[in-house]
């Protein structure tokens, strides 16, 4: 099967390619076609997240294990496209570039059968221009904290300085 997916850069302008690549495909290898597609290197570290339909990220899958001991983090290359993107859950996150934090939405947008004669990945529609640096996070705060107020005093908290 082929799966038709639409690559979106988190920005606010209308930064997207579609690619039909092989269910059975590797996540390492849809990584080196985003990265073709858009125009990278490759050579930085990425990872896709799954998550739900509102976008919220979930477990990732790694391009490599950068840990010491060997954790259990999934691996792009031990994960095929199909073990994580159905109709089901047609949507993931891509970020790669972790110092620069390029993040992407995918979406699944067809299954179609493969066509005799074509090669995949295939780079079906591209459409703006990557920019020079990646969009600007805005992260919402969870609370408001006021630092106006002084803690000369600690008469109005309730806990003892001299604790040790």
């Amino acid at each position: 099967m082929i799966y038709k997916i639409r690559i979106i850069l988190d920005t606010e302008e209308d930064i997207f390619r579609d690619i039909e690549i092989e269910a059975s495909n590797t996540l390492e290898e849809f990584h080196d076609a985003i990265t073709q597609a858009f125009g990278f290197g490759g050579s930085e570290m990425a990872s896709f997240y799954t998550c739900d339909e509102e976008w919220t990220q979930d477990e990732e899958i790694a391009l490599f294990d950068m840990s010491d001991t060997g954790s259990n983090v999934r691996l792009m290359n031990e994960t095929s496209l199909e073990d994580v993107l159905t109709e089901q859950t047609p949507k993931l996150i891509y970020v790669y570039d972790f110092l620069s934090m390029w993040t992407f939405f995918v979406e699944l947008a067809d299954i179609v059968e493969k066509e005799n004669g074509r090669s995949y990945p295939n780079l079906l529609f591209s459409f703006g221009e990557l920019p020079d640096s990646p969009p600007e996070k805005k992260f919402e705060s969870q609370s408001e904290v006021d630092f106006g107020d002084s803690l000369d005093s600690y008469d109005d908290l309730d806990f003892d300085e001299n604790w040790n």
